[in-house]
């Protein structure tokens, strides 16, 4: 079984490994864009976009690169943006795209006085960019004119890149992109998908847990990428997003807390760290509603703690699964493989929120891919627990239906398989014999239990090696022993019998000290339309106390099937007494 589950998920990692080949295969890929210089204020009382415009050309702004993520401010009644595109000049239709898409809208003041205004959860524009927020600027505005923008306010903000594109390139790079998020939801859907059906399959709420955290986790990239709003149009979401988004960051910590005290086994590989584990989980929620409060100073509390404490989390987490794989839990090495990198990723971004990186422009799309790949060495983790549950479930039943002693059937299991028999009604015919021990009760006072539990094991194991596979072979209890034979007619099982008679005579099990040796009796009957388990087995047995009465060592028909002519079959092995 070992060998077994372990190819099994070496299989699996080449797969994974393919798939996650074709999944970065179409990554966008960083095109030739046109160089810009560009310049901020923030919104003054009075402003116009001729005024800003001045400024900037009086080098009055603060400028910056916007090739490079920058932290544009959004505080107090907003900001303006210039950008001014530099050699070689193209007269050409472009596109200028915002990577990534911020929370707050974003408005272009063109030439002829008009505003156009797109935002993440915007659905009113013709066209719109995904993964990004994307303004067409036509080929009848100058090469050299500098493009005017303005930030509307917001409570946070992440840091956001500019790119000039002619119309070809951007179609081109939105397609790409536009696949490669696609499939990374897609894989992650799908793994949340299967991990619900076996929790209700296995009845394991290990597999709902690791659910509902790649799907929070879907939730989150879905929102920050603007993939929920375009392609998916789920305009219900529009304004949501500054309140769901740290929601669902809150919660898929909490369920992954959870998970990982069930997946990676805490209580027994790490218990010093169980508890703080699940005091991560029960807290997450608690500030999510902190946040919800529409208390003010409930609120504040709420906002305060969630980084500090989704940061704490994730560090806990990773510690949990790396101490319980150092101390022996195999599963606890597919949660670090998948979780390892997302960390790492979720910390370079908590940086680059801060300043750092500026020229890391690939993390928004290595969040997503990290997130499939999570997604897929977890489902590999949950199919190596499934597997795992499977094994103990069959051992388990096999226990529970095999006589610990002979292990062959115990009664209920052989029971149960027969009733299954008999109510096939398949037209074949049916036989059962009714076995049981000469002297076993003289071994047993003679030579104590220890010499009869061995005749035991020896007889169980001769009559398994004389029928067939498919011959259900029983325990009724204490010496006694049952046998079904399917598709045997009454010359053939009375033929089986004697075979059976013979082969545990030729163990030679010695009784006494005066030569007597173990043997057999065996009753045989023939199913009937209308028989039952008891009946059945009751006429067996009535069959096999006739062949006791009548010397032992011998088979007997039902009496109602023996002719009435011939009430005495041979002796199965002749001997000098009985």
């Amino acid at each position: 079984m070992n060998r077994l589950t372990g190819q099994r998920v070496n299989n699996a990692w080449r797969r994974m490994l393919g798939m996650l080949l074709a999944l970065l295969l179409p990554m966008p890929l960083i095109a030739a864009n046109a160089p810009l210089g560009a310049g901020w204020r923030d919104v003054r009382p009075g402003d116009s976009p001729d005024r800003v415009l001045e400024a900037y050309r009086r080098n009055e702004l603060n400028s910056f690169d916007p090739n490079l993520l920058h932290q544009v401010p959004r505080a107090g009644l907003g900001t303006w943006v210039v950008i001014q595109p530099q050699a070689p000049l193209l007269r050409e239709e472009r596109v200028l795209s915002i990577t990534p898409p911020p929370l707050s809208s974003v408005s272009l003041y063109r030439a002829d006085g008009s505003v156009e205004t797109l935002a993440l959860d915007d659905f009113s524009a013709p066209a719109h960019g995904h993964g990004r927020l994307s303004f067409r600027l036509t080929d009848d505005q100058p090469a050299n004119a500098a493009v005017l923008l303005k930030f509307e306010p917001a409570l946070s903000a992440a840091p956001v890149r500019f790119e000039l594109q002619s119309w070809s390139d951007y179609l081109h790079s939105d397609a790409r992109w536009l696949v490669f998020s696609s499939a990374c939801f897609a894989i992650m859907a799908a793994m949340a998908l299967m991990a619900l059906c076996l929790a209700l399959m296995l009845r394991d709420a290990t597999f709902g847990w690791y659910a509902g955290y790649i799907l929070c986790y879907s939730l989150i990239q879905g929102m920050r990428s603007g993939f929920l709003f375009h392609p998916l149009e789920i305009e219900w979401l529009a304004g949501t997003a500054g309140l769901i988004a740290p929601t669902a960051a809150a919660l898929s910590v909490a369920f992954a807390a959870v998970f990982v005290t069930r997946f990676c086994e805490l209580p027994r590989f790490a218990p010093l760290l169980h508890a703080p584990t699940l005091a991560l989980a029960v807290g997450m929620p608690l500030v999510v509603l902190l946040r919800s409060s529409h208390i003010d100073v409930l609120e504040q509390a709420g906002q305060a703690l969630l980084n500090p404490l989704m940061i704490l989390g994730a560090a806990l987490l990773l510690l949990a699964g790396g101490l319980s794989g150092a101390r022996g839990s195999r599963r606890a090495w597919y949660f670090l493989v998948g979780w390892t990198p997302l960390l790492g990723l979720t910390a370079m971004t908590s940086a680059q929120n801060s300043g750092a990186m500026p020229d890391v422009e690939w993390l928004g799309d290595a969040c997503l891919a990290a997130g499939a790949f999570q997604a897929i060495v977890l489902s590999l983790g949950l199919a190596d627990r499934a597997l795992a549950m499977r094994h103990d479930s069959n051992v388990v039943r096999e226990l529970a239906d095999v006589d610990a002693l002979t292990q062959v059937l115990n009664r209920r299991a052989w029971s149960e398989r027969l009733e299954h028999l008999l109510g096939q009604h398949d037209g074949q015919p049916m036989a059962l014999l009714f076995l049981d021990l000469d002297y076993f009760k003289t071994l047993n006072d003679r030579q104590g239990h220890a010499a009869g539990d061995r005749a035991l094991v020896a007889v169980a194991d001769s009559l398994r090696h004389e029928l067939r596979p498919q011959d259900a072979l029983g325990r009724w209890g204490g010496e006694e022993f049952v046998a079904m034979l399917r598709g045997v007619d009454q010359q053939q099982a009375m033929q089986i019998a004697i075979r059976l008679c013979r082969r545990v005579h030729r163990l030679e099990i010695p009784v006494n000290e005066e030569q007597l040796l173990l043997s057999i009796s065996i009753g045989v009957a023939m199913r009937q339309a209308d028989d039952t388990v008891e009946s059945l087995v009751e006429r067996a047995d009535h069959a096999m106390y006739r062949a006791k009465l009548q010397g032992r060592n011998r088979v007997r028909l039902d009496e109602k099937l023996e002719d009435r002519m011939v009430r005495e079959w041979p002796r199965a092995v002749e001997r000098g007494h009985e």
